[in-house]
């Protein structure tokens, strides 16, 4: 007995020992996955390992991130939102494209890795549904609720009708295929109905923004209109994965009592402390803090995990949670701003990833399915087009504008493709079903913008808005004579040769203010005083018999400067961006509580002499920065403006904060001169404004007698005490320094005068600016011994009339007039007047600033200055064919790169015959 167990003791130790040199040898052969110097070993990074999964998991979203990315660069361009390029990249990795290749699959997304792409990607579901319900303003709502109601129940009942209908062909045709659970027609119908019925707000609220008709008849029905059909649909598709993931209809039916229950909960147990702690935490008023936010991520995973175990998908509960938070304050859009982009960069590319590896466009591969593919796309587009149409006519809007709100109202995007993806996970769409909904949702979706551009373009809504306005018929026949008077346009005129300015659009800048305050302030009509004697019954006889006649002077009104200024906020592609435009009348509350525009109007109100001569007002616009110089023209002929003056950027960029901090650390220089955004915006704002009205730009060199500072650190010198250091820095460092009193506020105004359009508007502005007593201008006649043309008699005689009798005494006092020949081949035209303005310009110093008025564009001449300034040329990064010749032309190029001791306005001639 002992023997038998001693060799059975024995036995089980040798095979120990061969099963310890066994694993050995293999994993001395078999490099492991989890090694500590991984690759360093022969670890292969791409193979999954249930316990460290995180290796695989960076290639796979690093590759969909850049998948994505590149995608969306190209689709911008055609106006197409991001979510496109999304759900492309999915398609394009998988079954459909990346997969055919033998061993992709495999090596990047093997099936056992995808449990944690899938679980990351639904997180990032759960808390982007919360983003959407925090993009729900229900007060839009409320305020257009019957309208909105009215197009937004068409909307629905008809696409929901006619997918019901669509839903008995897919039922017996695709539905049984092994893939799907056994459910009855009736839900199935449901979730089809549910799925063509359902608009996509968030995808809504961009494109209507980026085509700037949030504030049209149109946009506003539309989003009032979006936000009852996503809170429906949303509704209608929590009943249907009510009833597939309960085996009963009485389970269903507790299911959903227990979400109204839970809705109520949240509404009036929940809110009110959260409401409470906010308030007391000052979240609302100055944004949530941490642990507010920290708070209400806990409130939408605690809720996403309450509908999820009822039977109710989570992203309900998350949704939920998003619709009680307050909006007022701008809680949710800052809220919104703490977590948007690592969910739209990291979470929501990952999910619709996962959607495209579902897609299968190689199961579209008969004629009956791809029967189905357009019958499902007419479908969607007809059920929303018409629904929406009559519902928006019978609510007196115009045939146009009902069209575009039915297109509009059939976008489908990000909010269909999640539907889409429950009813796959649910099991009630087979693959083949999924692919021809998500088929249609990217043609609805793509085809959303040029719809809307084709039908509602902007010369349409101009003249809509005019025609509501009674300002024309509908033939654009005009009923009413123009609020413009005396300052429109002469048609006996040349262009750009009409009087002074009387109504001007300023496009307002942060570090432009003290300029513009100053030109502003110079341009200001005068008030003007002339001594009358009084009537002769007031003549009384003095004790001597001589008659005292007393004197008085008469104030005679003019009209005042009216001045627009306009503040432009980039538009981003972000959501909080977005909510800006959307909540509300943010562009008017902007417009009330901007500090910029606010010392705009102050400014007005406190400058002397000011107050009665200058009326202003302000606006601000959120539109992308590709809209800048179009928004720039068209609000200076919304206003009717006879001249639009845009300041050059401090720093080279159209971005307006934190720019000093910025220039500081780039060490900036010339560098004001060489953004290719910067150049481009310039270019592109002349090129509209030579249609709508005259244009100056303005390059600040300390006009108004603020002096450029210098961006160098200041260095420490030696000093013998604590009080001497600080006395020092007190007069070294920039941000203690204090300017000195302008004693002399006088400027001196230089025009180089050679001829064309853009040289008569620039004299009559000079002279326009020489009506301030504070002005002194001097005006050189450039000209070739040999005049070539009819344009140089012409600018001769205008000079010879201004000069000889059209000037008032007071001014011809101040304005000197010099003529200077030029010999073509001899002379170089921007030499010249280089030479001219430093010997004009600059010569007082701590004054208030002098000014050189060149014009823009001089044909040959400029020809020429081009061809003698080539070596002196400022390059732009980017490589755009752009410089600043060609944006400000080649003699204002050679003023500004020439170290003239002034600032430079171009002027360019612009506006159209009436």
């Amino acid at each position: 007995m002992a023997s038998a167990i001693t060799d059975a003791v024995l036995k089980t130790v040798i095979r120990a020992v061969a099963a310890t040199s066994s694993n050995s040898s293999s994993n001395a052969t078999t490099p492991s996955v989890n090694g500590q110097a991984g690759i360093l070993e022969g670890a292969n990074p791409t193979r999954y390992s249930a316990s460290a999964p995180i290796t695989l998991f960076i290639i796979q979203a690093g590759i969909v991130i850049i998948f994505c990315q590149l995608l969306a660069y190209p689709l911008r361009w055609i106006n197409q939102p991001k979510v496109i390029a999304e759900v492309i990249g999915g398609i394009l990795l998988g079954p459909s494209v990346m997969m055919r290749i033998p061993g992709f699959e495999a090596a990047i997304f093997p099936k056992e890795s995808m449990p944690v792409f899938n679980n990351v990607a639904n997180l990032g579901l759960i808390i982007f549904l919360f983003l959407v319900a925090l993009e729900v303003d229900m007060r839009m709502f409320t305020s257009n609720w019957k309208v909105a109601l009215s197009v937004g129940l068409a909307g629905m009942i008809l696409p929901f009708g006619l997918g019901f209908g669509i839903a008995w062909g897919l039922y017996h045709q695709f539905h049984n295929d092994g893939t799907t659970v056994p459910i009855s027609f009736g839900v199935y119908g449901l979730f089809i109905g549910t799925a063509l019925s359902i608009t996509a707000f968030p995808v809504l609220c961009r494109i209507l923004t980026e085509l700037k008709l949030l504030r049209s008849n149109v946009g506003v029905t539309v989003l009032a209109a979006g936000i009852g059909n996503d809170v429906t649909g949303w509704i209608l598709l929590a009943l249907c994965v009510a009833l597939v993931n309960n085996n009963s209809g009485l389970a269903a039916l507790w299911a959903l009592l227990c979400c109204i229950g839970w809705i109520l909960f949240l509404v009036f147990a929940v809110r009110p402390p959260f409401m409470w702690w906010v308030r007391r935490t000052g979240s609302l008023q100055n944004g949530p803090t941490q642990g507010v936010v920290a708070l209400t991520l806990l409130l939408v995973l605690f809720s996403a995990f309450f509908t999820n175990i009822i039977g109710i998908h989570a992203i309900f509960g998350a949704f939920l949670v998003g619709l009680i938070c307050p909006h007022e304050g701008g809680f949710a859009i800052k809220m919104t701003e703490k977590i948007e982009d690592l969910i739209s960069v990291l979470f929501l590319p990952l999910y619709f990833a996962l959607s495209g590896l579902s897609t299968n466009l190689g199961l579209l591969n008969d004629g009956i399915t791809w029967g189905y593919v357009i019958g499902v796309v007419a479908c969607a587009f007809a059920g929303k087009i018409i629904g929406g149409t009559l519902a928006a006519r019978a609510n007196k809007l115009l045939w146009r504008e009902s069209f575009t709100i039915g297109c509009l109202m059939s976008c489908k995007g990000l909010v269909e493709l999640i539907v889409l993806n429950i009813g796959l996970q649910a099991k009630i769409l087979s693959q083949r079903t999924f692919t021809i909904f998500v088929v249609m949702a990217l043609v609805t979706t793509v085809a959303t913008t040029p719809l809307t551009k084709a039908l509602y373009p902007p010369w349409y809504q101009r003249k809509v808005e005019r025609w509501r306005r009674g300002e024309i018929d509908w033939d654009e026949n005009p009923l009413a004579p123009s609020e413009s008077g005396s300052s429109a346009a002469d048609p006996s005129k040349p262009v750009g040769d009409q009087s002074s300015i009387q109504r001007m659009l300023v496009y307002l800048r942060l570090d432009s203010l003290p300029s513009l305050f100053a030109f502003i302030t110079l341009l200001s009509p005068q008030t003007e005083t002339t001594p009358k004697h009084e009537v002769e019954s007031t003549i009384e006889e003095t004790g001597d018999g001589s008659k005292s006649v007393p004197v008085t002077t008469i104030t005679r009104k003019t009209k005042p400067l009216e001045v627009h200024g306009l503040r432009l906020i980039e538009l981003t592609d972000r959501t909080s961006s977005v909510m800006q435009v959307t909540e509300g009348v943010a562009e008017e509350l902007y417009s009330l509580r901007d500090p910029l525009i606010n010392t705009f109007r102050t400014f007005s109100s406190l400058s002397p002499g000011m107050s009665n001569n200058v009326a202003v007002s302000g606006r601000v616009a959120v539109v992308p920065e590709s809209s800048y110089a179009e928004t720039l023209t068209s609000h200076a002929a919304d206003t009717q403006s006879e001249f639009a003056l845009i300041p050059w950027s401090e720093y080279g960029s159209l971005m307006d904060y934190d720019q000093p901090l910025s220039l500081s650390l780039a060490g900036a220089g010339n560098d004001r001169f060489k953004g290719n955004t910067h150049l481009e915006f310039m270019h592109k704002t002349l090129a509209k404004a030579e249609k709508v009205c005259n244009a100056g730009i303005f390059i600040d060199n300390g006009f108004g007698g603020f002096g450029p500072r210098s961006s160098q650190p200041q260095g420490l010198t030696r000093s013998k005490s604590g009080v001497s250091l600080h006395s020092q820095n007190r007069h070294t460092t920039p941000a203690l320094a204090t300017y000195p009193t302008i004693t002399d506020r006088t400027h001196h105004v230089f025009l180089p005068f050679i001829g064309g359009a853009d040289d008569r508007v620039a004299l009559r502005l000079v002279l326009q600016l020489a009506r301030n007593a504070n002005v002194t201008a001097t005006i050189v006649r450039l000209k070739y011994q040999n005049p070539s043309s009819a344009a140089d008699d012409e600018d001769a005689t205008l000079l010879a009339t201004l000069r000889d009798s059209s000037l008032p005494q007071e001014i011809a006092s101040r304005v000197v007039f010099e003529e200077s020949n030029l010999t073509e081949g001899k002379n170089n035209l921007t030499e010249t007047v280089l030479g001219l303005a430093k010997v004009t310009v600059g010569q007082k110093k701590g004054g208030a600033g002098d000014v050189v008025v060149v014009g823009r564009r001089h044909g040959k001449a400029d020809t020429e200055a081009v061809a003698g300034a080539s070596s002196s040329r400022v390059d732009v990064a980017g490589g755009s064919g752009l410089d600043l010749a060609k944006t400000v032309g080649a003699v204002a190029e050679g003023l500004v790169t020439g170290a003239v001791a002034a600032s430079v306005l171009v002027v360019q001639a612009g506006g159209k015959r009436k």
